[in-house]
This record gives structure tokens, sequence and C-alpha cells, in this order.
């Protein structure tokens, strides 16, 4: 490793917003990477994905998730490469997706990992269409919304990660989409 990856660097909530979130609400921690447990992988970050409900965990109202700890890491989903591996599900030079949160360098349990093929599709769309979005979309549209060719399928937050899969895939069971998106 060289001397940078050494070192994780982690986006840490300090104090939850009083409104819009400011840079001053978070700190940049720097510590030594942990040994690795058996069972566990090293991950450098590649991508991460900042998506609106987190806006959500950084506030201590009731949810469908757990806030965001003051002091803890920021939680979000990521595409990372292993560096390290004590499981030998993964290797050196996989690429995995999973939500690891906020830091350059990730040490965890190689089930909480997914195995992704590198040149299967952009990196960048196992955080979208192929992550936590699409699969989201897809859920809702194909498990509880059912589309049927001919019906009108309204999506709200259509402009968004999860309603813009939404609509597409309502578009292709042949339905009459309408996108709601907020703003002028």
């Amino acid at each position: 490793m060289s001397d940078t990856e050494g070192m994780r660097r982690s986006l840490v909530l300090r104090r939850r917003p009083d409104g819009e979130p400011r840079n001053d609400d978070f700190t940049m921690v720097e510590e030594p990477i942990p040994a690795l447990g058996e069972g566990q992988v090293l991950t450098r970050t590649i991508l991460l994905s900042i998506d609106p409900y987190m806006r959500g965990r950084l506030s201590a109202r009731a949810s469908y998730t757990a806030p965001a700890a003051i002091g803890g890491v920021m939680t979000g989903e990521t595409v990372g490469e292993v560096l390290a591996s004590a499981d030998p599900a993964l290797v050196p030079g996989d690429i995995v997706v999973g939500g690891r949160g906020w830091q350059t360098h990730v040490i965890a349990n190689a089930p909480v990992l997914t195995k992704v093929e590198r040149h299967a599709a952009p990196l960048g769309a196992w955080l979208g269409v192929l992550g936590m979005p699409g699969t989201t979309a897809y859920s809702g549209m194909k498990d509880i919304g059912q589309p049927r060719a001919g019906e009108t399928v309204v999506v709200s937050a259509a402009s968004g990660a999860v309603g813009s899969v939404a609509g597409q895939l309502a578009k292709r069971a042949h339905c009459r989409v309408v996108g709601i998106a907020g703003g002028p």
C-alpha cells in the first residue's frame, strides 16, 4: 500500500444541520486503517452516491430508518475496489458495492458487499439504475404497483434517481406516464 492508503479519511457528522447542511456540520477525520479481522475485506472507495434520503438521516426526526449518529461516519452507498481480503469470496482487485459510508477506505465483512463485474456496466450505474435506486424502482413497479398496458401511472419525484427509473419501467409496460417534479 502507498502512504495514502495507510490512512483513511472519513466525513463525520459533527452536528445536526439547522436548515440547509453547511460544511461545518461535518468534520474530516483522518486515522490509520484498522487491521483486517477474519472474514473482512479492505476496500478503497471509487465512487460515492449522495442521495436525497440522506437529508432525512441528518435529522433526529422519526423516519423509516435511524438517523445518522453524531460523531459517526455519514452513511452512503459506494463502489469500491478490494485492496486486501481475509475472506476467500473476495480478492484484491474485485469491485464491490455496498453501504459503506463517506470514507476513503472501509473495512467490511465480506457478506455485506456485493461483487460486480468491473466492465459489465459503467461503475456509476451500480449506484443508480443497477443499484439501490434502480432496485427500489423495480420492486415498487413490479412487486407493488404492477402496472398493466393502457393504465396511467403517476410518478412523484420523477426527475429523481428512483422516479426516473420507475417512469421508464411504466413506459416499458405500455402505460401512460405522468411525472411530477418540483420547481418551476
